[in-house]
């Protein structure tokens, strides 16, 4: 058996659904009445606070451009020369492990070139002397 709910047909975690008006529902005349005060405007003292405010607005937004504009130049920026790596990043550890790479590889093609020149060596010793032929 489902769980009632009180209060209405929706379920928990879910919206009631939005009461809207019919496209063909126009507001009457009655609901479209003008302020009785007149003309609505503002002292200027009013203004003079809503330019105060608009100016704090601009200089913070302003104030933000300059901070992250360094950052944005920067990345912008082609790389010359060698990279600046931060301390504790992961390119820094990349690189370190690149370094092993680089001198395993070098181990590897050490061991391989004179295991390769010993095998040719070797049958240049058995061609010579002829051991092994039949």
């Amino acid at each position: 058996m489902a769980k009632r709910v009180r209060g209405g047909s929706s379920r928990p975690g879910q919206r009631a659904r939005l009461q809207r008006r019919s496209p063909t529902a126009r507001p009457t005349t009655e609901s479209t009445s003008t302020p009785s005060t007149g003309s609505v405007s503002l002292t200027a003292a009013e203004e003079a606070r809503a330019a105060e405010l608009e100016a704090q607005i601009v200089a913070a937004e302003k104030a933000a451009d300059a901070k992250t504009s360094p950052a944005r130049d920067r990345s912008r920026r082609p790389v010359e020369g060698e990279v600046r790596v931060r301390s504790g990043s992961i390119a820094e550890r990349a690189s370190h492990e690149y370094a092993y790479v680089a001198r395993d590889v070098r181990r590897i093609a050490k061991i391989g070139g004179s295991l390769v020149v010993f095998l040719l060596g070797l049958w240049v010793v058995l061609e010579a002397t002829g051991i092994g032929r039949i």
